[in-house]
């Protein structure tokens, strides 16, 4: 991308904007790449201004644009026999700090804007864990909703055929994500190794126990999450033990937020899919969700029917209607916005941390600043689940195996450091308090130092 500017304004202040305005120019119809760079753009001045040599070497630019971009036909058969065809997708966006490190999403939402959007985020993301893992993230629009195991697996063979020849544990290691679990992690590791005849333990993350996977990474999302929230609320001198939280999704990152907040004391009383959500005033019954949704891989409605009189569905409504001290939004992108931000203020909401990539809207994050409440970004506070599969890249390379304490205690210590310098560089730049800022400064600084010290790459 080339943005001529002569002098030091060039790449921030209107710069920044004319920046984001040429990324938009080339990167048309993709909406969740332009929100997603814009909202690290808008906070980078202090750090330009203090930085010039980076505005020199023009590490904006180069930053947005992925080093690599993979679209790939996806061919598979299904379970009568028709032929079926797919997008895959990978983007390679950074690898300054090292190999490429992200997940897959298998969701007929899926397209390049969407993993484009992702694959940003997980550059700041990767970097703010202080462990050496570049950012790319990939998928396809595959849906596994309602497909047989067979079907699934034809799919990520076909997959897997042609992303293999782009992979390696010093090149690309993807992970799960939306619609990837432990059934496709597995398929996927399968196809690799016996295209490549390695077993290549750290080219897959996620996987399972018994073949390389890592202790507490299903959990770790979803608990870094809450971690990343109790230190939020520490720093403002209150606990989450007796406070009442709603947590958005029913997947793995929601079903694990619920699991750490009961354990930290804390009363959660919703849960949700996308027909509706679940509020139950004696709190989430956590084994009968996951019965439901990790087992039975049923909707959320039945979860009501079989909870009895204390839980309630509420269909085609808003999670965040319900009156609460903490909000996870732990689902998707865009889903947490500046009208629910506004009842949730006005419910008393102390803490907001994204579980989910982008879930809440700028207008909504803008919401919650002028109110003074904490906010956690994605970035930061969901980056407990990359931290722990590089964790599992480090066992991988060691041949060894830890335990889930030592591994939980891993996971803490990486979110405590990831809030602290957050808060640390918010403050430093003159932006006391701001989680956003302080993620995206420190997610940069150390990708830009990278990037300098590497020469023009």
């Amino acid at each position: 991308m080339t943005v001529h500017t002569e002098d030091k304004a060039g790449v921030h202040g209107a710069g920044s904007a004319a920046l984001h305005a040429e990324l938009v120019r080339r990167n048309p119809g993709e909406p969740e790449f332009h929100q997603a760079a814009l909202e690290v753009l808008e906070t980078l001045d202090p750090v330009l201004d203090a930085r010039p040599e980076l505005a020199d070497a023009r590490i904006l630019e180069r930053l947005v644009e992925p080093e690599r971009q993979i679209m790939f036909r996806v061919p598979w058969l299904d379970d009568r026999g028709r032929v079926q065809v797919n997008r895959g997708f990978r983007v390679e966006f950074n690898s300054a700090l090292g190999p490429y490190k992200g997940g897959l999403r298998f969701h007929s939402s899926v397209n390049l804007g969407i993993v484009k959007f992702l694959g940003f985020e997980q550059i700041f993301k990767n970097a703010l864990t202080g462990l050496n893992i570049g950012g790319g993230k990939g998928g396809s629009d595959f849906d596994p909703h309602g497909r047989s195991d067979a079907e699934v697996m034809r799919f990520c063979q076909s997959f897997m055929t042609e992303l293999h020849r782009h992979l390696g544990e010093h090149t690309d290691v993807p992970a799960g994500d939306i619609g990837v679990g432990g059934r496709e992690i597995g398929y996927l590791f399968g196809q690799y190794r016996r295209i490549t005849n390695r077993w290549e333990s750290g080219v897959l993350t996620g996987k399972g126990l018994d073949w390389g996977g890592s202790r507490a990474r299903t959990e770790a999302t979803g608990y870094g999450n809450v971690l990343f929230t109790v230190e939020m609320l520490r720093q403002r001198g209150e606990d989450l033990d007796g406070l009442q939280v709603a947590v958005s999704g029913s997947g793995n990152v929601a079903i694990y937020s619920i699991e750490k907040a009961q354990a930290l004391g804390a009363n959660v009383l919703t849960c949700s899919d996308s027909g509706g959500y679940v509020v139950d005033e004696k709190g989430i019954d956590l084994e009968l969700l996951k019965q439901i949704k990790e087992v039975e891989r049923g909707r959320i409605s039945e979860y009501a029917e079989r909870r009895g009189a204390s839980a309630t569905y509420v269909p085609g409504e808003s999670v965040w209607d319900v009156p609460v001290d903490v909000a996870l939004p732990s689902a998707t992108q865009n889903e947490l916005d500046e009208d629910a931000a506004r009842v949730l203020v006005s419910n008393g909401v102390k803490a907001v941390s994204e579980g989910a990539n982008m879930p809440t809207t700028p207008g909504a994050i803008a919401v919650f600043r002028e109110a003074g409440v904490a906010f956690g970004p994605g970035k930061a506070a969901n980056a407990g689940g990359v931290g722990t599969s590089a964790l599992e890249m480090r066992q991988n390379a060691a041949r060894e195996t830890w335990t889930f304490e030592r591994t939980e205690g891993e996971l803490a210590a990486i979110m405590r450091n990831i809030h602290d310098t957050c808060f640390e560089t918010a403050e430093r730049f003159g932006h006391p308090g701001d989680y956003v800022a302080g993620a995206n400064i420190a997610g940069f600084e150390r990708v830009a130092d990278a990037m300098l010290a590497q020469g023009l790459i």
